[in-house]
């Protein structure tokens, strides 16, 4: 769209999500830079970055996909390269922020793996980090380092925004998701309701104990942050149907992690659709999505990374994209 206007700016990517790379370079104009990642015999990856970045403006787009620590490890890698090439400023672009779940110490003995993350990324030589909308906003303050978070809220509710939403309810899954399913709710006009949810003490169960709110025969909006084996939301979802007559529910989450049977227990009624960004690929991938798979529909980011990009580069306020 020719709005780099020098050759200033690079947008290099790691492996996890190469076609949102593309799909970014493709709005700013500008080809994806060359890097290649290979394997020794001893399995230790080898970064090598194929062009001169001296002096320049590098931004390297890695998101949280499985292999989870290979990947992470593969943006550190790059991210010392670049800096021993002399690139002016690096930026880590991190749509999915690694171990983003693992941001307070709720148990004796543990380490906040999201704050090792931050240290880990910094000694590795990023200058600053872009990211979208993180579990708990207290995983900016790990950083010594400018961290922006980006939110996914504008993006879903423009795609709900042409439905018709009579009788819609926008439910929070638990307290702690209530202050941003508000923000979906106030952007929509949609009431809320919030959704009592206990966890088991291994925390790998969750049970809904009630609704708070008024949901009975409405169509339902569940709104997390991520969606990672849907347990919560199903959960959710029988609950309100069983209890309170609902027979409808969509599913939303910033970010589409979909780990084991996930898929198929949202493709399952009383859910009629998910939206997610596609701040992360569909597990599988393949030309042939599942049926599962089809109950999807992914939001695209490029565009406000985009812009985001565009603004670091440019010195532009990056916080007007948060509106």
């Amino acid at each position: 769209m020719g709005r780099c206007l020098n050759d200033e700016l690079m947008l290099f990517a790691g492996s996890s999500h190469p076609g949102l790379a593309h799909s970014i370079c493709d709005y700013l104009d500008i080809p994806l830079g060359r890097a290649n990642t290979t394997r020794f015999a001893n399995d230790n990856l080898f970064v090598q970055i194929e062009e001169n970045v001296r002096e320049k403006d590098v931004f390297v787009l890695q998101t949280s996909r499985p292999p989870v620590n290979e990947h992470l490890m593969e943006l550190c890698i790059m991210l010392d390269a670049l800096k021993h090439a002399s690139a002016r400023r690096i930026t880590a672009v991190i749509p999915y922020y690694f171990y983003v779940r693992s941001d307070k110490k709720d148990m004796p003995r543990i380490s906040i793996t999201a704050r090792l993350v931050a240290d880990l990324l910094q000694t590795a030589g990023a200058n600053r980090v872009l990211t979208m909308t993180l579990h708990s906003e207290q995983i900016q303050g790990f950083f010594s380092i400018p961290a922006d978070q980006l939110s996914a809220v504008p993006l879903i509710c423009d795609y709900f925004n042409d439905w018709d939403l009579t009788d819609f309810v926008v439910v929070a899954p638990d307290a702690g998701s209530a202050r941003r399913a508000g923000a979906y709710a106030q952007r929509l006009g949609l009431p809320m309701a919030i959704g009592d949810k206990r966890r088991s003490p291994d925390g790998n169960t969750v049970r809904i104990q009630s609704i708070v709110g008024d949901v009975a025969g409405k169509r339902a909006l569940l709104l997390d942050d991520e969606i990672a084996t849907g347990g919560s939301m199903v959960n959710l979802a029988t609950f309100l149907r069983e209890h309170f007559g609902v027979q409808e529910v969509y599913a939303g989450a910033a970010h589409g992690v979909f780990v084991g049977e996930a898929l198929q227990r949202l493709s399952q009624p009383p859910f009629k659709l998910t939206v997610v960004t596609d701040s992360l690929p569909m597990p599988g991938g393949g030309a042939s999505p599942s049926a599962a798979q089809a109950n999807v529909h992914q939001v695209p980011v490029a565009e406000l990374f985009g812009k985001a990009i565009y603004a670091i580069h440019t010195g532009d306020s990056v916080s007007a994209l948060f509106r």
